[in-house]
């Protein structure tokens, strides 16, 4: 199955101001953040990308804008299922006023039970996530072959849930996982199970390129590309 880049938009003026954006219309990246945007297409420039996936809010719209410049064939398709997720009434507002909200405590330990008033609950975002991605697996690998690599750019919690599903992690673990702006996190799923490849990364990704095929003996553990130990002993 195919391997999924996943990567976070710049940084906006949202997180510059210290702001919850949510859904908010009109938030985008700021000068850092269209310097990091800038920055994708050479980090990316190893990886045969088969198609790139946007949620369709404008800060990921600009993030991906670069890089769709820089490969004038590359597919771009919108999709909802991995736009922010709704906070509500909470959208908007200051992130260090929201902190002395009740419900904070929740997002922060007890996510699974976390609803936002007026949006839609943690769980939910997570599900319609996770069921994007599955579908888009299916059909980038029908339409580019098992070995193909393709893009996502979505928020920070949409890819800390993705990542978690991927994990066996609880969602109630997730705000474990750390993805900064403009980050890249790479996850190959295989029949067997997913492996996490790269996590919140913001360097070189030339190494997640497909291996040239040789004929030769594959790793000792089924499906696990790039380890050759059994059982994670060195």
């Amino acid at each position: 199955m195919p391997t999924l880049i996943l990567v976070r938009h710049g940084r906006s003026t949202a997180n510059s101001d210290g702001l919850l954006a949510g859904r908010t219309p009109g938030v985008a990246l700021d000068e850092q953040g269209l310097r990091q945007a800038a920055g994708l297409p050479r980090r990316l420039a190893a990886l045969p990308l088969a198609a790139a996936v946007s949620s369709p809010l404008r800060r990921c719209q600009e993030t991906l804008a670069p890089l769709v410049s820089a490969r004038p064939g590359l597919p771009l398709h919108t999709e909802e299922r991995i736009t922010e997720c709704d906070y509500g009434d909470w959208s908007g507002r200051k992130l260090a006023e929201l902190n002395d909200e009740p419900l904070m405590t929740a997002v922060q330990s007890h996510p699974s039970a976390a609803a936002f008033p007026g949006g839609e609950s943690m769980r939910g975002m997570q599900a319609r996530a996770v069921e994007a991605v599955r579908d888009w697996n299916a059909r980038i690998e029908a339409e580019h072959g098992s070995d193909a690599v393709y893009l996502m750019c979505s928020h920070g919690d949409i890819i800390k849930s993705i990542v978690a599903d991927a994990l066996g992690m609880h969602l109630d673990l997730f705000q474990r996982i750390s993805v900064g702006p403009c980050s890249a996190t790479a996850i190959r799923y295989t029949p067997l199970r997913p492996f996490v490849l790269r996590l919140g990364d913001t360097g070189e990704l030339d190494s997640l390129a497909p291996p040239e095929r040789s004929g030769q003996e594959g790793d000792t553990e089924k499906g696990e590309p790039g380890n050759a130990t059994v059982g994670g002993s060195a």
